[in-house]
């Protein structure tokens, strides 16, 4: 293990422990988001509401997007450790529900509480990572979870069914309570931060409340509209325009607020608005090719379901090589030169796709879903880390927080449009997937669209700091900046 990092955390804190028991916690946050998918009949058949099945899905994915941001605030001002083992005692919870659930609508609940869970564990350990690693090893050590979502990713709806049709799939949530005990007592304790000193800042509730009422409505809109109800249907419009409402008001609130929960001033600095947006397209692009590249390889090209997932399989491969090498490469070249590497990979990755057809071979989709994972993990490491180094210790949460909600946002809008525009042009066959003779011509318009975002990203690349000097400076400027205004 490298030499510890230059700061108070980094000199009393063990690392190794410390990074081990963040990939553990992190391996149960991202195998709970897959490993439910082939189990989802089982457990429908046990519990029955086959009709709430995909609230198994949405009530995870809301509440840890919901929560991401205000989690990574509250690190800032209630401490790194407390929220992290506050977020690992949520999915403990969560977990038994799960596993001990007699009722569908209590393993929604259960769910519910994994995904407050996981909403903490994202951000928190991104920034206990940042704060315990110095500049150039952290690419190497969010490479490690970059690597620990790659697996997950692979491992985890194999797990699911393996469990579901031999032991029971009350084991998917069992499995999860001894791991959550074991990370939480390596983190307590191995990982040690500084002491708060002064009086610690008021928690902004009302900001709180309002920013998640607002991004619940705007994120349940995005991932149930054109399916559960149509985009012109009254609850369609209620809800978009309440979370507007809702927004509209935080934003209000916290350029008036001394102390939001989420302060949007974080978001002027060009480096932290440049890697939210960036983050927030790679989410679109991410889930555009999760959830069409295996619908392209059955419903176009004939192949099984297996055959599917190894082609997708390879943009989780590609991701964390990248990304652990992302490290050398931008205290080489910088910042700014990495993210144009990484961008102009994902956007040759993308165009490839274009070249797809009804005779095209998987290998073709693996190699070109390959290059777009290579480009990810050479674009979201180095944006990520270049907003952390621009933020000073106290705030470090909350722009990691942002950052990972973006992505989270960007996931839900690229299910809301991709899924639009192949509605639009197939019908839903009995298996729940498009079908038609225009499937072809309807994946080809979302490799369009992901072909755009990638254009995006890539000039986005070119308003990045040039390298980490230039991202100390402006955290040294704009901590001034804030001092002075709140003097």
């Amino acid at each position: 293990m490298p030499r510890p990092a230059d700061t108070a955390v980094g000199l009393r804190s063990e690392r190794g422990p410390v990074l081990a028991s963040l990939m553990l916690a992190t391996a149960l946050v991202a195998l709970d988001a897959t490993i439910i998918a082939t189990a989802s009949a089982t457990i429908a058949r046990h519990l029955g509401g086959f009709d709430q099945v995909p609230w198994l899905f949405s009530s995870y994915l809301l509440a840890q997007a919901v929560s991401t941001p205000l989690f990574g605030r509250l690190a800032d001002v209630l401490g790194r450790k407390r929220l992290m083992l506050a977020g690992v005692g949520l999915f403990f919870v969560g977990s038994v529900l799960c596993a001990a659930a007699p009722t569908m609508g209590l393993l929604i609940a259960g769910r519910a509480l994994q995904g407050l869970g996981a909403g903490a564990v994202m951000p928190v350990s991104m920034t206990i990572t940042a704060d315990i690693y110095t500049l150039a090893e952290r690419a190497k050590a969010q490479g490690y979870l970059a690597s620990v979502w790659a697996i997950s990713a692979v491992v985890g709806p194999t797990l699911g069914g393996v469990f579901s049709e031999f032991t029971s799939w009350r084991w998917i949530f069992v499995i999860n309570v001894p791991l959550c005990a074991v990370a939480a007592w390596m983190l307590a304790r191995r990982y040690h931060e500084p002491a708060h000193k002064g009086a610690r800042e008021p928690i902004d509730y009302v900001g709180a409340v309002l920013l998640a009422g607002g991004s619940t409505l705007l994120l349940l809109g995005l991932l149930e509209g054109g399916g559960t109800w149509a985009w012109t249907s009254a609850p369609s419009v209620g809800i978009f325009a309440a979370a507007v409402v809702l927004l509209l008001a935080f934003g209000l609130h916290a350029t008036r607020s001394r102390y939001p929960i989420v302060d949007l001033r974080i978001l002027r600095r060009r480096v932290v608005g440049v890697s939210s947006t960036i983050s927030l397209l790679v989410g679109v692009v991410v889930l555009g090719l999760s959830t069409y590249i295996p619908i392209y390889a059955q419903g176009v090209l004939g192949t099984g379901p297996l055959l599917a997932g190894f082609a997708l399989a390879a943009m989780t491969i590609g991701w964390p090589l990248s990304s652990t090498n992302a490290g050398h490469l931008y205290l080489r070249i910088g910042f700014r030169f990495t993210t144009l590497v990484g961008t102009t990979l994902a956007l040759t990755g993308t165009a490839l796709l274009l070249l797809l057809d009804d005779a095209s071979s998987l290998v073709m989709v693996a190699a070109s879903c390959f290059v777009v994972g290579a480009g990810m993990g050479l674009t979201s490491v180095p944006t990520l880390i270049a907003a952390q180094t621009s933020a000073a210790f106290t705030e470090r949460g909350a722009v990691t927080g942002t950052n990972m909600f973006a992505r989270s946002l960007g996931s839900a809008v690229g299910v809301a449009v991709c899924g639009a525009i192949v509605n639009a042009r197939t019908t839903i066959g009995a298996g729940g997937t498009p079908v038609g003779p225009g499937l072809m011509s309807a994946l080809h318009l979302v490799f369009v669209l992901l072909v755009g975002c990638a254009v995006v990203l890539v000039g986005l690349s070119t308003l990045m700091p040039a390298d980490r000097d230039e991202a100390r400076r402006r955290r040294a400027g704009t901590v001034e900046a804030a001092e002075g205004a709140r003097a």
